[in-house]
């Protein structure tokens, strides 16, 4: 993944994230507060300024109640577009 590529991707979860904390009714502050992640470094990561840890990811998603994934992936794929089931996998007969 380019610089560019992973600056896009930063970006677009943040947005993904303030979305949803504003969908909740949440300001910044409680969303902190909530997560346990200072308003410093959350301000960075909706700004896709900040490349967050899974850790991170999972604490934002558990205080918005929300899974995981809807903070990864926008959902608007449907099930033709999507990337799922296009890959036939891994053969790793070479490396037993």
């Amino acid at each position: 993944m380019d610089k560019n590529t992973k600056n896009e991707y930063l970006t677009e979860v943040g947005c993904r994230i303030r979305k949803v904390r504003k969908e909740r009714g949440l300001r910044q502050n409680q969303l902190a507060l909530l997560s346990g992640i200072s308003m410093a470094a959350l301000s960075l990561i909706e700004t896709g300024k900040r490349d967050l840890r899974i850790t991170s990811l999972h604490r934002i998603a558990v205080a918005l109640a929300i899974p995981v994934a809807d903070l990864l992936e926008d959902g608007k794929e449907d099930a033709e577009g999507s990337e799922v089931g296009k890959y036939e996998g891994y053969d790793l007969e070479d490396y037993l």
